[in-house]
């Protein structure tokens, strides 16, 4: 399990999208959510759009890996598809905020990489919320006011990634996955394809 978390803006979303473009043996993690979709979003592909009585009722059931409240709504991972996905031995990618990654790091420490993505600057990341021409005034300050909170989480994580310029933040993403691929412990068969070399 690979989990991205960054404030909004500082381009999780985008590296997501250019990891899975590259990597088919990537699975995305669709986050189930109680806001509203956004027009540029598709409904299953970006998340799963649910009301807030449904979303209670699947927390009450056990059908999150992981949920939590940001901005006001509700975000939740569904377990199903993610371990359906890593019984077929596929990574699974998560684009989550630190309150999600650490529950997964609760659960499974030991099956999970998390990166946070820092912006290159404040201003930078004010630009790219208002680039975006999603969030109203009033939104992308709360997203501001936000963002230092949610900074002040990243030593929880196993690496960190200055987004500065896309190409190599994409880069990094994929070298950290290319190792974390190879690590021993997460080889299995390695010990009896060793063993028919000696």
């Amino acid at each position: 399990m690979l989990v991205l978390s960054s404030p909004s803006g500082a381009g999780k979303t985008t590296l997501t999208r250019k990891l899975l473009e590259s990597d088919s043996s990537v699975s995305m993690s669709v986050s189930a959510t109680t806001r509203a979709r956004r027009s540029n979003e598709v409904e299953g592909r970006d998340y799963l759009f649910v009301a807030p009585d449904k979303f209670e009722q699947m927390v009450s059931a056990g059908e999150f890996l992981e949920h939590a409240t940001v901005f006001d709504h509700r975000y939740g991972t569904p377990r199903q598809p993610v371990l359906s996905a890593l019984g077929r031995g596929r990574d699974v990618l998560f684009d989550i905020d630190w309150q999600g990654a650490q529950q997964l790091k609760e659960k499974a420490r030991e099956d999970l990489v998390s990166i946070f993505i820092l912006p290159p600057t404040h201003d930078e990341l004010e630009r790219r919320l208002r680039e975006r021409a999603e969030d109203s005034d009033a939104v992308v300050a709360k997203r501001m006011a936000k963002a230092a909170s949610e900074i002040s989480h990243w030593p929880e994580y196993d690496y960190v990634i200055v987004n500065n310029e896309l190409g190599r933040a994409v880069e990094q993403v994929r070298a950290i996955l290319e190792a974390e691929r190879t690590r021993r412990t997460r080889l299995v068969g390695v010990g009896e394809f060793v063993a028919s070399l000696t």
